[in-house]
């Protein structure tokens, strides 16, 4: 009856980090992010099991999400939501922040970077982070809205390897080629950087790896995306 949005959400005790668990409620102060204003929250230990609730109330989504969080059908998106786009994602790297990524709820280091890659691709390259910088963590089509660009879902955001974001929502659209060609146009600053090619081999990592499921659209473009930038990172 406030007209407002109220997103509950359950956690395991030990998916809880040690800085806590408020992404929604710390992402507030970013600026510059096109996203829904945070109103408050309640939070809860549950009396039966070993978990966490917490409910965040914040301002109606200005718009329906995309889609789902992996596309099969390119969405009609203006110009203009493009340059709102980049302007969340470049104003959200340029943040300052002692929060570190959870993608997925697991903390993201160089250790768990490197594992990955090394479980997908073999080859004699350096996957060595540069730069970390605030990032979404969950960027996908699932969690972006239009015509209106709206950014989220922020639980898990955080210090991430420079390029995760732009990575990620690429991955979530090589079914779409074209649509996967757009946001790999729009965020080149990001994939020409060497922190941003290891971060799209991270991407594809999680496409091609043990979980790799035999019928998914995008297998063939990661492979040979992957197979690029390999000789990209082992050429210097």
């Amino acid at each position: 009856d406030r007209d407002t949005w109220v997103r509950i959400e359950r956690r395991l005790l030990s998916k809880i980090p040690g800085q806590g668990w408020n992404g929604t409620e710390s992402a507030a102060r970013l600026e510059g992010v096109a996203q829904p204003a945070w109103r408050g929250c309640v939070v809860w230990q549950d009396q039966h099991e070993p978990v966490m609730w917490r409910a965040d109330e914040t301002e109606l989504l200005s718009a329906a999400p995309v889609g789902n969080a992996i596309l099969s059908e390119a969405p009609k998106l203006p110009d203009e939501w493009w340059e709102a786009l980049n302007a969340s994602l470049d104003a959200l790297a340029a943040q300052q922040t002692s929060r570190v990524a959870t993608p997925d709820t697991e903390t993201i280091t160089q250790g768990l970077v490197t594992e990955s890659i090394r479980g997908a691709f073999a080859g004699d390259f350096d996957t060595t982070i540069e730069r970390w910088v605030p990032a979404h963590t969950d960027l996908n089509w699932a969690n972006m809205t239009a015509p209106t660009f709206s950014l989220f879902d922020w639980e898990d955001w955080g210090n991430a390897p420079l390029g995760l974001d732009s990575a990620t929502l690429w991955a979530n659209s090589l079914a779409v080629p074209a649509l996967a060609d757009r946001v790999w146009h729009e965020r080149r600053s990001d994939f020409a950087s060497r922190d941003g090619k290891v971060m799209t081999l991270f991407a594809c990592s999680k496409i091609l790896g043990p979980y790799a499921h035999p019928e998914d659209p995008r297998l063939e473009p990661a492979r040979r995306t992957a197979e690029q930038i390999i000789k990209e990172l082992q050429a210097g």
